[in-house]
């Protein structure tokens, strides 16, 4: 052999030798390896761990609880659209490889030795898999070999629409969210077969770099991300010329929001999520149970807008407190600095009210920047509610200038104004009479910055609310709507009082001696009220206000009880007054109606006791009634006349409640199918306002559920029972009805008026004539 070819020859044989011997150790360790490696009885029996979810009763989601927010979806059921720009952004060749792309590695990694920089990968769809469901990211040479082994091994097992459907689900994209369809909830507020190209780009995205590409925390970055994969969907032909052009241009709407539901029901989502965690609590959060509520969408959706509609016309009218923050702005160099967004970042929507950074502020205008990306103009009618901290004279920390964090709001018409956080606080809660089913509940103005349920933990006093309960207690007595009682002053010596000597007043001030029972109510008569309790007994009132569902030890057997001193929650009072709803049935709230697993079987059920069942009755059917009609004119005649002017019906019943020194405002109300309650006042107790009663500060809020509750409900009155006879004035006019004989086990007797104090002359419907003019705000 000729010396040079020989110098050639060895060499080849050389590095032929290594090549075999690399195979041989190759093969080895691919041999030993292989049958070690674990079961694909994790992908194949796929279980990923689906959150809780909890529903209204007709089925929107309104809450999810679990470490991971997954929404599990069948690749069938994958558009096309996402697919593709998955396809584009990760793995193009998924298709054609066997589960390594040997073609991917080579390309990555002459562009790495040609960059010299920036490094690029070349998992495929199906490593990742691997990786996701069996290893850790940790970059050595033993869990790649590893990740290559699993890949080939799933290749040989599953599908690619299998593997794919996987990859799918289970890949992490941030805010919490596993899987594209969890993702496309979260970020855009739509199923995953809903989102347009643009977005499905976008959602693409973010397995590369969940954090970095995040559209909420880094829109800019993620716009950049979203244009690369556009591209590549281009260059594969996914999509059109024309489309991709129209993909740039569309501008996508990022769910900022806390709320990430169509329904705001967070107060009932926790509620319900603590039910089934007692109920199930091994898996609960994650085996995909469904808790369904009872609450209806569109009820709970005007209780929702109702109590901060309510709340922040209340705060309005107590005038504007000031910026909420300053934050220092000497890097700021201009509106589109991405610095602004940094300032903000911490500070957290609450609802509609939108946190806003001041960029410029005078007298006559504010130039602000809306977390979220938004520059506004505020000027005239939109900033005259903050205008005193816009001067000179404002304190310095609460003046609106550069760098001040103030809130702003849309209007009616879609127009920003200044706004501000209220500190006061609401609850409302509307029950089914009949069963005692939740129909909305609102436990305070923004879940997410205080989580206390106010409809279920707030021990509030009650106040002239309270009186139908005393009034009740009275007919029970004897007493009866056309009873005549002395509304003059009075003074309760200590002993009756438990404390000390009581000198009560009236709300107005202002007494008209004897008068109707009826009258009194309406009228919220507070010395009328006083003497009723006297008349039975403060002892009996407090034993028999237990029937409507009650705590004894809330409400002392004093005669501050009959202006409503004792303790309740807004829970309690619906109840309460579900009773008068329904005809004297007290039945049991409830907000589960049941608790599917994740077979979609029943294994939870609610079992209500309805009205109707003499084993709840509360209070006799003719004292039900009687106690109706007389708040049938509480809102007709009385303090909350509004309810009848507004909702343009005349078989509303309630009554208004406003504590000592306006600490708490309540309105407590129903129609024959639904029973509501509103209440507003602070965490800590103290004065709302002059003048902000409950007719004022609540009763609005009643009105704006009642509006959509009532919308396709006829008029309805309830029938009078038997027992009950007519009481007549000289004319022959009914002006009241007594029982025709007492009930079983009492002793009662018909109070008789006092001396000289004439039956009342009938108003023109048949009422006592005093209802014609009625004044008071109680």
């Amino acid at each position: 052999m000729p010396p040079l070819l020989r110098l050639l020859t060895y060499p080849l044989l050389a590095i032929t030798g290594l090549i075999a011997i690399a195979v041989a150790v190759a093969a080895i360790i691919i041999a030993l390896a292989y049958p070690n490696l674990p079961s694909l009885e994790v992908l194949t029996d796929y279980r990923p761990k689906v959150p809780l979810r909890v529903y209204t009763a007709d089925g929107h989601l309104i809450g999810e609880f679990g470490e991971e927010r997954r929404a599990v979806v069948t690749i069938g059921d994958v558009p096309e659209i996402m697919k593709q720009a998955i396809l584009a952004a990760e793995d193009d060749r998924f298709y054609q490889h066997i589960g390594i792309d040997y073609t991917g590695i080579i390309r990555a990694a002459s562009s790495n030795l040609l960059s010299g920089g920036k490094k690029q990968g070349a998992s495929t769809i199906t490593q990742q898999v691997a990786r996701n469901f069996f290893l850790t990211t940790e970059k050595t040479y033993t869990r790649k070999l590893y990740e290559a082994l699993l890949s080939l091994k799933i290749e040989s097992n599953l599908s690619k629409d299998q593997i794919l459907e996987l990859y799918i689900n289970q890949i992490f994209l941030g805010q919490r969210a596993y899987g594209f369809g969890a993702a496309a909830q979260i970020y855009f507020g739509k199923p995953l077969q809903s989102i347009s190209i643009a977005e499905a780009a976008m959602l693409a995205g973010l397995p590369k770099a969940p954090s970095a590409y995040n559209p909420i925390v880094n829109p800019r970055r993620a716009r950049i991300r979203q244009e690369y994969v556009l591209r590549r969907m281009l260059e594969l032909s996914y999509i059109t010329e024309a489309q991709h052009a129209l993909a740039l241009k569309e501008p996508l709407i990022i769910k900022r929001e806390l709320s990430e539901y169509a329904v705001n029901a967070e107060f009932v989502a926790e509620m319900a999520r603590q039910i089934a965690a007692e109920r199930f609590p091994e898996d609960v959060y994650t085996r995909g149970m469904k808790v369904y509520t009872t609450l209806i969408r569109d009820e709970q959706e005007a209780a929702y807008r109702a109590l901060r509609e309510g709340v922040l016309a209340y705060d309005r009218r107590n005038g504007y407190r000031g910026a909420e923050a300053h934050v220092d702005m000497t890097n700021i160099t201009s509106e589109h600095d991405e610095g602004i967004d940094v300032l903000l970042q911490d500070i957290n929507d609450a609802g509609d009210l939108r946190p806003a950074l001041v960029l410029k502020a005078d007298a006559g205008s504010i130039r602000a920047y809306v977390k979220g990306g938004e520059t506004i103009t505020l000027n005239g009618e939109s900033i005259k509610f903050a205008a005193r901290m816009l001067d000179d004279k404002a304190p310095p920390k609460k003046r609106i200038m550069r760098g001040a964090i103030v809130r702003v709001i849309k209007d009616a018409k879609g127009h920003w104004q200044i706004s501000q956080l209220p500190e006061v606080e609401s609850a409302f809660v509307a029950i089914e009479p009949g069963d005692g089913a939740i129909r909305a509940l609102v436990g305070g103005f923004d879940f997410n910055r205080n989580k206390f349920n106010h409809v279920t933990q707030a021990w509030r006093q009650p106040g002239s609310s309270f009186k139908p309960f005393i009034y009740s207690a009275a007919l029970e007595k004897g007493f009866h709507p056309g009873s005549m009682i002395e509304d003059e002053p009075i003074m309760i010596s200590a002993g009756e009082t438990g404390s000390q000597a009581w000198a009560p007043k009236n709300y107005d001030g202002k007494y008209e001696g004897p008068m109707t029972m009826r009258a009194a109510l309406a009228k919220s008569k507070n010395m009328v009220s006083i003497r009723l309790l006297q008349a039975i007994s403060p002892q009996y009132a407090q034993d028999y206000v237990t029937r409507f569902g009650f705590d004894a030890d809330k409400h002392p057997p004093y005669l501050t009880m009959a202006l409503g001193a004792g303790s309740v929650t807004p829970w309690q009072m619906v109840s309460g007054y579900a009773v008068f709803a329904n005809g004297g049935y007290r039945v049991t709230p409830y907000v589960v109606r049941e608790i599917r697993d994740e077979k979609d079987q029943v294994v939870a059920m609610a079992s209500p006791l309805q009205a109707g069942d003499e084993s709840i009755r509360a209070i006799d059917a003719r004292n039900a009634y009687l106690t109706d009609s007389m708040m049938r004119d509480v809102t007709i005649y009385g303090t909350a006349a509004r309810a009848s002017t507004q909702l343009k019906r005349r078989d509303l019943a309630g009554k208004t409640g406003t504590t000592n020194e306006y600490v708490d405002a309540w309105f407590c109300g129903y129609q024959m199918t639904v029973a509501g309650c509103a209440w507003v006042g602070f965490d800590q107790p103290k004065k709302l306002g002059n003048r902000e009663t409950g007719g004022v500060a609540a009763l609005p809020i009643w009105i704006g559920y009642m509006n959509t509750a009532l919308r396709k409900v006829p008029e309805q009155l309830p029938m009078m029972p038997g027992g009950l006879s007519a009481l007549t004035n000289e004319a022959g006019a009914a002006t009241s009805h007594v029982y025709t004989e007492n009930l079983p086990g009492e002793n009662a007797t018909q109070p008789q008026s006092p001396a000289g104090a004439p039956p009342a002359a009938p108003a023109p419907d048949g009422r006592p004539a005093e209802l014609r003019q009625l004044m008071g705000n109680n």
